[in-house]
């Protein structure tokens, strides 16, 4: 397998005295869904944070052959690397449009994805073009946090929960939409709690408990493996 585009290695991660990540080892390659599954608590976005200089890692994590652990988070994004918060943090007061405009890294040297261009690939943000944020429903705001974060052009997509709280219709939406990102050549880095969503579009899957890693392999892999589910991923 070829060099891996983001490398994880030994990283730990406290809040205050509390250690919530105790030395997480896995990586992630070009176009690769790889999603991270635990129960609440495990330590899955924890790491997403670390990763992204939301909290201070202490170990190794390498981007595209740099090593970026500790870096602020407008860096990891400039770099490539973007992130997809749990909460879907849009500007509500602004429209859908310009949510998307504000994805763009550099309005100077606009990149392969254009405004119009993310539209017409999703005709639900289409429709509400130029209606303010705050109105859409939860799985449109999930979508436009996503497509604004695209508009950065990110060599990798860091997603957290996506289909929290969202109608099985628009889980069904959600899982498609992350599966076009990574046929357009973008890495994803995928926490879900949906077991069955992230078994359907992973090429691999991590789990996670009590702060490392307890499982990797394939999503054939996790089915055939009763005892890690239960342990790990079933209440």
């Amino acid at each position: 397998m070829t060099q891996a585009m983001l490398d994880v290695a030994n990283l730990h991660a406290y809040y205050g005295k509390s250690h919530v990540l105790h030395g997480v080892n896995f990586s992630v390659h070009d176009a690769e869904v790889v999603a991270l599954l635990g129960r609440n608590g495990a330590g899955r976005s924890t790491t997403l944070k670390a990763i992204t200089g939301e909290m201070v890692p202490h170990g190794s994590v390498r981007f595209l052959g740099r090593e970026i652990g500790g870096w602020p988070s407008y860096r990891v994004a400039r770099l490539g690397l973007g992130y997809v918060p749990e909460d879907r943090d849009i500007f509500p007061t602004l429209t859908v449009r310009q949510n998307l405009e504000l994805g763009i890294k550099n309005s100077r040297r606009p990149g392969q994805r254009t405004v119009d261009g993310m539209l017409d690939m999703f005709s639900n943000l289409r429709r509400r073009a130029d209606t303010p944020a705050g109105v859409l429903s939860g799985g449109e705001k999930q979508m436009l946090t996503m497509c604004r974060t695209l508009m950065g052009d990110p060599k990798m997509m860091l997603i957290d929960e996506p289909t929290e709280g969202l109608a099985p219709l628009i889980v069904k939406q959600i899982g498609e939409l992350i599966s076009h990102i990574a046929a357009s050549g973008v890495a994803v880095l995928l926490v879900e709690q949906k077991l069955s969503i992230a078994m359907d579009i992973s090429s691999r899957v991590l789990v996670m408990g009590h702060g490392q890693i307890v499982f990797e392999g394939t999503p054939a892999a996790l089915r055939a493996n009763e005892a890690i589910r239960k342990e790990w991923l079933e209440v």
